[in-house]
Order: structure tokens, then C-alpha cells, then sequence
């Protein structure tokens, strides 16, 4: 992980190259994607010769597009753009704008002519990314019509294509998605990008375990108890309430965000820290994981949606009361479950998901919850109960905590947890690039190693399908309703099977002072 954590941060590795952005008049490429290649160009990190083409439905001069990307950073990147107005400038220099409708297949032949124009006059190699930033039924549309005109051939230059989630609405869906990619590109050009992997805390669970002795040896059913991974939001669907009553909280976030966490956590030590050996390790976990059958569904799997509640004197709208939700949805937003990795290292060990909206709090972490000690000399003597965990803390406040008991000053031996927690703040020289910053760059690079690969989405799909199907078929899986501001349904701790267990409340033991 050091070696490309250096080779990411050297001046100027990447080729001299152009990006074409679909969908640049969206809110991802204005809101993340824009701010992340500034940022990039700040931080010196983009090659000597580089373009940004945008190519949108709108009709708009280059001049016009300028200006409008201008006032995105002012309002995205506004530290950056602020301080940096020279370099705004000079950065909105390698800026274009082509206009494309998405379904039409003779503009693509006016982008080609486009791309040849700038590559011809700027001096670029034909070395090209396209970021799919677009309604997902439109990535095979817009394969095709780059096929079609030869936009994806490598003979001048190489070609890679950046797909965000959902990688298809089920397995079936995913597996003709990849069949249609692949009639062109290659699977060494498709880029699957999970967000969530490009967290450098995500990225540092690897290193936390592997560069340090005391760490990997205890990372195993013989020491570890459970395993609880937590992804709350305090908000609401918001507007994107047509969107999320047809997908849900199982495939927004459990099947590529979470899942990906959780092989992440629990993978083997690759032989080598290259691409393949790191997506080699996660996706046997992927592999591993038990399918859960029809009948184990509510005993291992809870599912809640938030209802109209009073948080704070101010009422909070119910999921059935958002913009374009069906009044009578029965769509999820709250996800508990309870999932486990057949192999070796983590045998009958179970592993607590849980994730949802309108919760008390914006945090993501994974606790590792440790067995106690064989023989408990200070069992009778502790204040609280006895809890030995280390806790990677993903956001906010990103870092690692260990909780371990401590003796209370004075006689005798009562003793009491304690905290003892390290901030990736507190490294303030180093800067902790965004998540767009660092899987660009390495799409830049030609490193796929935080990008999802197609067996470890076809594994993921293939293990909550059966669950969905399971959902949609039949109505008596209970559908719990939860209070915002609340931690989700309290049937949600029946998944411990241990009435002393339930889900550790996150912010209590881990938190800047």
C-alpha cells in the first residue's frame, strides 16, 4: 500500500491524455467530479498536456461552459478556487465542451471529429477516459454508439471507460450490462468505480492490518467475536425519492458499498500488493459468503422505512411523504443484517451490517468486536461491561480506536473502559485526498485496484438477489417502520440472538476532542 501511496503522490505520473465527461451539466460531474480534476491540477498531479472535454445535451459555447464550471468551484471547490484564482483560470484553459445527446448516435461521430480536432491541435496522444456520468440505462447506449465509431479502439492510443453504480438492477441485469460493455472494451478498460473504496481510511484498513504484527495475527475466528460494519445518514432521500423507491437501501448501499467493506476487512494478505492480487482476495470473500435461503430471511435480515416524526419542535417527513415515493411503498431505507464468510479465517464468525436514512447521525465505521479474555480475573470488579474492540472509524473523524480495559486510580482493582484513539487529523501536513481526487487519478494511471471488478460484482449481486426476490414475492416478510432521528427498528438487536448484545451507538467511544 506505501509503494502506491508514493507512486500516486510523485509529480506528474500520468500520460498526457483527454477526459470526456458525459453528463457535465449534472450535478455529480459539478458537485464531485470537476472539483476533484481541479484539485488534481492544484496539487500538480495532472500530466504537462491534458483535456477536459464536456459533453452535454445543452447548447452552449466553450466560452459559456467556462464560466459555468467557474461558478461550480466557487460553490464546490470555494477553499481551492478561492485562494487559487490564477490557476482556476489557467485550469478552465483545458476545458471543452461538445454538445452530445446521449441517445443520438450521429452526434458521437461529431465527437469523434472533436477529439481528433484537440488531440491534432493541443498535441494530446489519443490516450481517453470516458466517465459515464449518466442515468445508468443509458451506459449501453452510449458503449455502443463509442463502439460504432471506433472511440473505444486502442490502436492510437489506450481507452477506458468510467461506469458509477449500480452495475446493473440484479444479476441477470448485471451480466447482460457486462456482456454489452464487453462487445467493445475490454475488462482491463472498464472502470467500476465505488466511491466508498476511495476513502483513504477504507484503503487503510488494509494497512492497519497487514503492515502491523500486533494487528493480522488476532484478525481471526480464534480472537474475534463479531464483526459490526455501520453506514448511517442523518438525511432523508430527498430529491431523489423517484430514483430510490425503485432500487432501495439493499442495492444502494449493501450490495456494492458495503459489501466491498466487508471484503475489504476480511480478505487474505494478497501475495503481492498489486491490482489483481488485492481484487483476487476480496472476491473470494464475495465467493464465500453464506447465502442466506428463503426461510432465514427475517431471522437474519431487517428491513425499516422511516415515517413522519417531530425531531427537534420541526416535522420530519416520512419516506411515504417524499417527492415521487409511492404512498404506499414498501421500499427500504434501513437495512440490518446478519451475513457470514464461509472459509478458514472466519468460520461461523458473524458479521452485522447495518446502514439507513434519517438517522441521529452522518457516520461510517467497522468495529471489531474481540472475545474476552479466557479467564476474567477482573470480571466482578469492572464499572462497565468488559469490551475489548478496535474501531475503524471511516467518517467523520476519520481514524482508528481501540477500547481495552484500564484500572481506576486508587485501592484496589476496579476497572473501567477506556479509549485510546489516533485522527488521520492530526497528520496536518499531509492532506487527505476526496475519494473522486484518488480513483481518477488512478484511472489516470491505469491502476484498478479500488475499482470493482466483474467477478466481485457478479458474487455481491448473486448473494442479495435471492433476498430481493424473496421481498418482492411475498408480502409476509415484516416491513418494520423506525422514528427519524432513532436507530432504525428495535427488532433490528434481535439479530444478535443474545438479549446482553445489541448494536454499539457510534460517536460515544470515538470522537475529537
Amino acid at each position: 500500500m506505501e509503494e502506491v501511496i508514493k507512486r500516486s503522490s510523485r509529480k506528474n505520473p500520468v500520460e498526457n491524455q483527454i477526459l470526456v465527461i458525459f453528463g457535465s451539466n449534472g450535478d455529480l460531474a459539478k458537485r464531485k467530479l470537476l472539483p476533484a480534476i481541479f484539485q488534481l491540477y492544484l496539487d500538480d498531479l495532472l500530466p504537462e498536456r491534458f483535456a477536459v472535454i464536456g459533453a452535454g445535451s445543452q447548447e452552449k459555447s466553450e466560452d459559456v461552459n467556462r464560466l459555468d464550471i467557474a461558478n461550480s468551484m466557487l460553490e464546490f471547490a470555494k477553499t481551492g478556487a478561492e485562494e487559487n484564482p490564477d490557476k482556476l483560470q489557467s485550469f478552465l484553459e483545458h476545458v471543452y465542451y461538445q454538445q452530445v445527446n446521449n441517445q443520438s448516435e450521429e452526434d458521437f461521430g461529431l465527437l469523434k471529429t472533436y477529439i481528433e480536432h484537440l488531440s491534432a491541435t493541443l498535441d494530446i496522444p489519443k490516450n481517453i477516459i470516458y466517465y459515464f456520468s449518466i442515468p445508468p440505462f443509458l451506459y449501453e447506449t452510449v458503449a455502443a454508439h463509442l463502439i460504432k465509431y471506433g472511440l473505444n479502439a486502442e490502436e492510437d492510443g489506450w481507452k477506458r471507460i468510467i461506469i458509477e453504480k449500480p452495475f446493473g438492477y440484479s444479476y441477470d441485469t448485471a451480466v447482460e450490462l457486462d456482456k454489452n460493455l464487453r462487445s467493445g472494451f475490454n475488462e482491463d478498460q472498464i472502470y467500476r468505480i465505488d466511491h466508498y473504496l476511495g476513502k483513504e481510511t477504507v484503503q487503510n484498513i488494509m494497512v492497519t492490518r497487514f503492515s502491523n504484527g500486533f494487528f493480522e495475527p488476532i484478525w481471526n475466528r480464534k480472537y474475534v467475536d463479531r464483526v459490526e460494519i455501520t453506514a448511517s445518514e442523518k438525511i432523508g432521500v430527498g430529491t431523489r425519492g423517484g430514483y430510490y423507491d425503485s432500487s432501495g437501501t439493499m442495492r444502494d448501499m449493501i450490495q456494492n458499498h458495503l459489501l466491498q467493506v466487508l471484503a475489504v476487512v476480511a480478505m487474505e494478505p494478497p501475495s503481492i500488493f498489486d491490482s489483481e492480487s488485492i481484487r483476487n482476495e476480496s472476491v473470494k470473500v464475495l465467493q464465500a459468503l453464506r447465502p442466506i435461503k428463503p426461510s432465514e430471511i427475517s431471522q437474519n435480515v431487517v428491513r425499516g422505512q422511516y415515517i413522519e416524526t417531530m425531531v427537534d419542535e420541526a416535522i420530519q417527513k416520512g419516506y411515504r411523504q417524499e417527492k415521487g415515493v409511492a404512498p404506499n411503498s414498501r421500499t427500504e431505507t434501513f437495512i440490518a443484517m446478519k451475513v457470514f464468510v464461509d472459509n478458514w479465517r472466519w468460520g461461523d464468525i458473524p458479521f452485522y451490517i447495518r446502514t439507513g436514512k434519517c438517522l441521529p447521525d452522518h457516520v461510517t465505521e467497522v468495529v471489531i468486536h474481540l472475545k474476552p479474555a479466557p479467564h476474567q480475573l477482573f470480571k466482578q470488579r469492572c464499572v462497565a461491561q468488559s469490551t475489548n474492540m478496535i474501531i475503524l472509524r471511516i467518517s467523520p473523524d476519520a481514524g482508528v480506536a481501540i477500547d481495552f480495559g484500564m484500572k481506576i486510580p486508587g485501592a484496589g482493582y476496579k476497572v473501567q473502559n477506556v479509549n485510546m484513539a489516533f485522527h488521520y487529523s492530526d497528520l496536518a501536513e499531509n492532506k487527505i485526498s476526496e475519494a473522486y481526487e484518488r480513483l481518477l487519478l488512478d484511472c489516470m494511471i491505469g491502476d484498478s485496484t479500488l475499482y470493482a471488478r466483474i467477478d466481485a460484482v457478479k458474487a455481491s449481486w448473486k448473494f442479495v438477489d435471492p433476498i430481493l426476490q424473496e421481498w418482492k414475492k411475498n408480502p409476509d416478510i415484516p416491513l418494520y417502520f423506525y422514528e427519524c432521528n432513532t436507530w432504525g427498528p428495535k427488532e433490528a438487536n434481535a439479530l444478535f440472538g443474545n438479549k446482553e448484545l445489541k448494536w454499539r451507538a457510534p460517536f460515544k467511544k470515538f470522537k475529537t476532542d
